[in-house]
């Protein structure tokens, strides 16, 4: 990491949601323990899913049923699996979601610094919005865009230019906090800063190997990065 080219000059901060924000894996274990049973399936260990996460809700339920990245399970057993998954999902959505450590801290840094804050994640909005109000993260942003709020989402730039048009700013005026290879691609077609956490959801693989601006041990560490853009 060059340090001479920090603190990064910032007008506005997008974070994504699981893996960054919120620790949902065993939230989104369960469901998958519960669809697997009401399937008569064998679940999968929490630790596997963990790995499942991050190209949203219809692609982690493929690897449930495949027990692989990409694999695609029959049509039918999908699409009789998907119902059962929201189902239960919507039933545990924030019973052991919390926020990762330092979360709290670096939303309420960012915000007296006077950076605008927008979430940005692949989940869909039925849960997105339920889920950060129940954890108190919901006030923290101005704007939440899930994975169904546009035509495309993460790794495609898109949700990331609508925020900055949003914010009338250009996106080397933005940054991305995440997690995984879908934040790093986003942000480099967008032409966003980013920087991800080690701690989540990159398939089971470490961020260093990640195209991305820096490795920051959490939210609060980020901020120290940054300036507010005058």
């Amino acid at each position: 990491m060059d340090m001479a080219r920090f603190p990064l000059a910032i007008e506005a901060v997008v974070i994504d949601l699981d893996g960054t924000l919120l620790d949902t894996a065993p939230d989104l274990a369960e469901a998958g323990r519960r669809m697997m049973l009401e399937l008569g399936l064998p679940p999968a260990p929490e630790q596997t899913i963990k790995t499942f996460i991050g190209n949203g809700v219809s692609r982690l339920i493929k690897r449930i049923l495949t027990g692989t990245l990409e694999g695609e399970p029959d049509a039918a057993l999908f699409d009789r699996a998907k119902p059962i998954y929201e189902k239960h999902y919507a039933e545990v959505v924030s019973l052991h979601s919390r926020p990762f450590p330092e979360v709290v801290e670096g939303l309420q840094a960012l915000k007296r610094s006077g950076y605008r804050l927008a979430c940005i994640t692949n989940k869909a909005a039925k849960f997105t919005v339920p889920l950060l109000k129940d954890t108190g993260l919901y006030d923290y942003f101005e704007l939440i865009l899930s994975g169904d709020s546009l035509p495309k989402r993460k790794p495609d730039p898109m949700p990331l230019l609508h925020a900055c048009e949003h914010f009338g700013i250009t996106p080397d005026r933005m940054l991305l906090i995440g997690d995984s290879l879908n934040d790093t691609q986003a942000a480099r077609a967008a032409g966003c800063h980013v920087f991800c956490v080690p701690y989540g959801y990159n398939r089971g693989r470490h961020v260093n190997e990640l195209d991305l601006d820096a490795v920051v041990d959490n939210l609060l560490v980020a901020t120290r990065l940054i300036r507010k853009a005058s």
